[in-house]
């Protein structure tokens, strides 16, 4: 593409009060000069200026096709308006958008909100409240998140922290049905945001530092009745592991692994929950989900390689049969799960047409696999690590260091990535105008000490006890980078003195957002990471941003500032940290709204009605 047709490209819409009409198409997608010629496939294709997933797509891209905000217009962006939920744990994840409705869910008590885009200052529609069971508090192994709802067939579907799943009738708040995926008191939790794929609600669990044992159900999205529960651990059956599987490599081959790969009945409380985020391909009607790490995080109670724990599977969303699995960190001994999202890409490799899937492990390699087969075919470092030198390029291994391994009553010191990883669960982003994977990482190494663990139900079954510290090449704490998935190394990265733990969004725009733990909100070029616009929130970000078109016909960016989670942990008494507290962000050009205009004086009541607040008419 010419340079000056891309600058046209970059141009268009950057009016400052554009015309519904021209922004009501989606943009041609046209690569930049020296991308990587990497695509993805944007089903279900969705309206350009909706967001009604977490990612947008199956594919996990995070990608918006707008460009009306680009990189020569995006310093104008300004607040445009605010909601607060008053709601003091971690927040992860990101407002919906389905014609002229907001939808949001808070972390616990899981809240939903309905919000009316298209009357100024975005009154409230209706508000669900679930009461979740307040154990589930307790529970919870890193704050009582939520990493947000989706939206199929005119219903708003989320999961609740205290094991159940929910669908809400997305235009009266009223509650389609509501089911029980497992017990808090035991210390199942649900955290992850579900998949709808056809007719099936795709929902994990959480809880494998408490010894449960991780599942993938999915549910009727008309009835919530379980359609089909695929475990992580045990024999082929619970697995879902049948004559249709093919390995990648042949130890990942045997009979019964998630069982024969642990001691006698350790499976059984072994972990592997299913929290993180799942891609779909159509085309292959496969479904791609990683799973946590193994318990008791402690590797000498459970010699072997843990299978299918600090893994992924690909699965039939039908059926749940495997058809493939790999297993990113064999016999895991530093809590690397395997549960960050698959970014579902096609490119030529080596000349060759392929599909392929791109993960950024906790272990610290950026794997590119052949999403039909599973095999590796990129696996390079994408941040600083130490306990181990490389894949196994034959076997798909890593070559572990000894001096590196956890030691039970031993202090072993500075292993990095630190139990978080070098990239935990906040999702990366894709873009194919330039073929990028952009993403949030950390440079953190940990002191660590292995101590005994007994299996009680509903308590901690950890044993890890260890100490973080700013690490890598850097020495400062979080990072933002981009990431060739086909050569396996950085275009570029911009170092920050916080983690920086929030989701990644790509525009057409040329554009990439973020957010850091300290509450910086940034827009940078996609092609060069050049920081264009930053904006100073209330409190950290670790959430994830969006973007949609209003009803006026205007772009406009949102994020959630409500700092929490793992973050709160690892740097909560860091000097600078922020406070807690969720406050949605909406911003546009110039700030400008439908609320916006001078001497505007509006108010809008409301009346309740049980647990679902309408407003009139």
């Amino acid at each position: 593409m010419a340079i000056g047709a891309a600058l046209l490209a970059l141009g268009a819409g950057c009016s400052r009060n554009p015309p519904a009409a021209k922004v009501a198409e989606t943009p041609a997608i046209r690569p930049q000069l020296g991308a990587t010629g990497a695509t993805a496939d944007f089903a279900p294709n969705d309206p350009p200026g909706e967001w009604r997933r977490q990612a947008r797509d199956y594919a996990n891209t995070r990608f918006s096709p707008l460009d009306q905000v680009g990189v020569r217009n995006v310093a104008r962006l300004k607040v445009a308006w605010s909601f607060s939920d008053g709601i003091p744990y971690g927040h992860e994840a990101a407002p919906l958008v389905v014609g002229d409705t907001m939808y949001l869910v808070t972390p616990y008590p899981n809240v939903a909100y309905a919000l009316d885009l298209a009357k100024p200052g975005a009154p409230i529609k209706w508000t669900y409240q679930p009461h979740p069971d307040p154990i589930a508090v307790g529970k919870a192994c890193c704050d009582a998140v939520n990493r947000g709802p989706t939206y199929a067939d005119g219903k708003l579907v989320f999961s609740l922290l205290d094991g159940e799943a929910v669908a809400v009738d997305a235009k009266t708040g009223h509650a389609a049905w509501r089911t029980r995926l497992g017990d808090p008191a035991n210390g199942m939790t649900i955290t992850m945001s579900p998949l709808v794929v056809g007719k099936a609600v795709l929902v994990g669990n959480s809880g494998g530092e408490m010894g449960v044992r991780g599942q993938l159900t999915a549910l009727d999205l008309d009835s919530g009745q379980e359609l089909w529960r695929a475990y992580s651990t045990g024999p082929d059956a619970d697995v879902k592991i049948g004559p249709d599987f093919r390995a990648p490599y042949p130890w990942l081959g045997g009979k019964d692994l998630g069982a024969t790969s642990w001691p006698p009945d350790a499976w059984k409380r072994g972990g592997g929950t299913v929290w993180g985020w799942i891609s779909y391909d159509p085309d292959l009607s496969l479904i791609y989900v990683g799973t946590s790490n193994p318990s008791p995080r402690v590797p000498a109670q459970r010699p072997g390689d843990n299978l299918w724990s600090s893994a992924m599977f690909a699965r039939d969303p039908k059926t749940g049969q495997a058809r493939w699995a790999f297993q990113f960190t064999p016999h895991d001994q530093w809590d690397y799960d395997g549960v960050n999202e698959n970014v579902l890409i096609d490119a030529n490799v080596a000349g060759q047409p392929r599909k392929l899937l791109v993960h950024l492990d906790r272990n610290g390699f950026g794997y590119t696999l052949d999403r039909t087969t599973g095999r590796i075919v990129v696996a390079k470092p994408f941040s600083s690590l130490n306990w181990a030198t490389g894949i196994d390029p034959a076997t798909g291994r890593p070559l572990v260091i000894a001096d590196k391994q956890a030691k039970l009553e031993e202090k072993v010191q500075d292993i990095c990535p630190t139990h978080i990883g070098s990239k935990d669960w906040q999702p990366a982003a894709f873009s194919p105008r330039t073929g990028l994977i952009y993403a949030a990482t950390f440079n953190i190494c940990m002191d660590l000490t292995d101590h005994k663990v007994a299996y009680i139900p509903g308590t901690p079954y950890d044993g890890m006890d260890l100490t973080t510290h700013a690490g890598g090449h850097t020495n400062k704490w979080g990072e933002f980078i981009a990431w060739n998935p086909l050569t396996g190394e950085r275009a570029w990265s911009i170092p920050e003195n916080f983690m920086t733990m929030s989701g990644a969004l790509a525009t057409a725009g040329d554009l990439v957002f973020y957010g850091t733990t300290d509450g910086w909100f940034r827009a940078v070029d996609a092609r060069n990471g050049k920081v264009l616009w930053s904006q100073k929130l209330s409190s950290g970000i670790t959430s994830q941003p969006m973007t949609y078109l209003g009803p006026d016909g205007r772009q406009y960016v949102a994020v959630v500032a409500g700092v929490g989670g793992v973050a709160s942990q690892v740097m909560g008494a860091k000097n600078g940290f922020p406070p807690r507290g969720g406050t949605l962000y909406v911003f546009s050009l110039d700030g400008v709204s439908p609320a916006s205009a001078p001497g505007m004086l509006t108010t809008q009541g409301s009346k309740a009605s049980g647990a679902v607040y309408n407003a009139p008419d």
